[in-house]
């Protein structure tokens, strides 16, 4: 039950002072970046572990997914709840480790409390805070100055800016990280086989191409009706024109078919290279299938012929086998 009346005009302007606040936030943390991250990207480069990323309440759900992150872009990393540590998992952390603590107050007793034990298996430590005065902050080989002003809830108890700010924070370090390791697209591929991004990055050209008996193609002094006779049995609703050595001369589309009825033709005589359209665009097996969306799209074109390094004629595709790829 509503305590007031409902505001529609109150409730944008709240929303945008909410974005504000936690835009400054950023800005302000931005302008505050200086050693101490350097440090802790460096003690996480030379780490021969994990990254072991640990906080409690909501600094914990921020924690999970900068450790998500890290793992994904090339820094191995698993989250540790604080209050399972002192119960046996410790025994997760070894020397050759590095812990991501975080807590806002860097006071929380459940981070504070392992930190002896964290030191005493050797293992490095990184604090995430929003004071740089704390018990955690002064205890950490480097520390993360997360701090805000104030938070975005109209009471400033709710942690809204200080868990935006820690989440960024943790973007910055595994970019940072990243790029220090040289992690590539073909990397990122293979932490990301499913879904559509593994599909955009692992997926190539040869993978999804008509080839073989399935691609139409005929030759330079092919007539028209031997060109539609190709088309139809391949479906692509095109067929690549070769020349003698394999090589592609030209393309003939539907609508070069179209194009070509509105003139008289005789269709038992007509010659392919009369009414094909010359130098055709191709794209090479080996390119990036996500890559041939990008090129259909530019040249507003609904089908690529297909050529090895030597400008040979290998296969051919369409924009229906890109979305059934699940590319597109």
């Amino acid at each position: 039950m509503l305590s007031h009346a409902f505001s529609p005009e109150d409730s944008l302007a709240l929303a945008r002072r909410v974005l504000d606040i936690e835009a400054d936030a950023l800005r302000t943390m931005a302008s505050r970046i200086d050693h101490e991250f350097a440090d802790a990207v460096r003690l996480i480069l030379a780490c021969s572990g994990r990254v072991v990323v640990s906080g409690m309440g909501k600094s914990g759900h921020v924690g999970g997914k900068i450790a998500a992150t890290l793992a994904s872009t090339g820094t191995p990393a698993f989250f540790m709840h604080p209050g399972e540590a002192s119960h046996g998992d410790l025994g997760m952390i070894t020397a050759d480790d590095v812990v991501l603590a975080l807590s806002n107050s860097g006071e929380s007793s459940e981070i504070v409390s392992i930190v002896p034990l964290i030191k005493r298996r050797g293992a490095k430590l990184v604090a995430m805070t929003g004071n740089p005065d704390s018990t955690l902050a002064r205890e950490a080989d480097a520390h993360l100055n997360a701090g805000v002003d104030k938070e975005a809830c109209p009471l400033n108890l709710a942690p809204t800016a200080s868990t935006t700010a820690a989440l960024a924070m943790g973007d910055a370090l595994a970019v940072a990280l990243l790029d220090a390791r040289g992690f590539s697209a073909d990397d990122f591929a293979r932490t990301h086989p499913g879904g559509s991004l593994g599909r955009k990055l692992l997926v190539h050209v040869r993978d999804i191409m008509h080839s073989g008996d399935a691609l139409p193609r005929v030759p330079q002094d092919a007539t028209l009706k031997t060109a539609l006779v190709e088309m139809t049995q391949k479906g692509l609703g095109m067929t690549a024109v070769v020349d003698a050595t394999g090589q592609v001369a030209g393309l003939f589309t539907d609508g070069d078919l179209r194009r070509a009825l509105e003139h008289a033709l005789d269709l038992q005589q007509a010659r392919i290279a009369e009414l094909m359209t010359p130098s055709p665009k191709t794209i090479r097996e080996d390119a990036l299938a996500v890559a041939a969306v990008e090129k259909m799209d530019s040249l507003k074109i609904n089908g690529l012929l297909v050529v090895d390094a030597n400008g040979l004629l290998v296969g051919a595709l369409n924009m229906h086998d890109l979305l059934k790829a699940g590319v597109v």
